[in-house]
Parts: C-alpha cells; structure tokens; sequence
C-alpha cells in the first residue's frame, strides 16, 4: 500500500496520496503523557 500511494503521488501529484503515504509509514503513535508519569513514579520510588 506504501509504494502504490508513493507511485500513485509521484505520478498525479495528489495531495491525498502523499497523506496516506505518510500515514501508512509513520510508526504508531505513543501517549507522550504516560512516559513523563511513568518516570516521575520512578523517581519517587527511589
């Protein structure tokens, strides 16, 4: 699906395209919220 969307957005220029070929590419998105808790409750552990 990445390469189709990448050769479909090399050849028509379509903005849709290049988007979905970020999107099928891009690694799974993390909560940012839970590492910086995580390490507090570490933190206060110690």
């Amino acid at each position: 699906m990445r390469d189709f969307s990448w050769k479909y957005f090399t050849m028509t220029g379509d903005v849709d395209a290049y988007m979905l070929y970020k999107e099928v590419g891009a690694p799974p998105e993390k909560d940012e919220q839970e590492e910086p808790e995580e390490l507090v409750l570490e933190q206060e552990e110690a």
